[in-house]
């Protein structure tokens, strides 16, 4: 494993393979799902669309903490600032590296990342037939364009 893994796979990498495995057999299991479905396929895109991927999940957990770690200072006591200072060093951590103490129970808890997210939605978007046109277009690359942002 790398020091600096790559950005699409730093969280995975970081994760147990038992869990990255659960992860893809849920992925699997509700395209199966919908397959036998097809009505269902729009509500679970919108699902799709506001589940909170596990980055925007750790922003704002940090963002959370480091906020209040600084009211505290302000307020009640200045050692309260090192709880922004940890915060922000996991953060750090995280983004270099793909690993941080939250994630591993994150990650058990069920938040997946937005590759992981988005590989469902694209599969049930194949389901759906939203990309059966790019083959008979003209112009091949806008359709797929297109495709894409539905």
């Amino acid at each position: 494993m790398a020091m600096i893994p790559e950005t699409a796979e730093r969280v995975e990498q970081n994760t147990a393979p038992a869990l990255n495995r659960k992860v893809q057999v849920e992925i699997a299991d509700s395209v199966r799902w919908h397959s036998t479905h097809p009505e269902r396929i729009g509500s679970r895109l919108e699902e799709l669309d506001r589940e909170w991927d596990i980055e925007r999940t750790l922003e704002a957990n940090a963002a959370t903490l480091a906020f209040s770690g600084a009211v505290l200072a302000a307020t009640v006591d200045r050692k309260w600032l090192a709880l922004p200072a940890i915060v922000t060093g996991f953060l750090l951590q995280h983004a270099v590296q793909g690993w941080c103490p939250p994630l591993p129970v994150l990650r058990r808890m069920g938040f997946r990342t937005a590759r992981e997210i988005e590989m469902e939605r694209t599969a049930l978007k194949a389901l759906r037939g939203d990309f059966a046109e790019v083959d008979k277009a003209a112009d091949r690359p806008a359709a797929a364009l297109a495709g894409a942002r539905r």
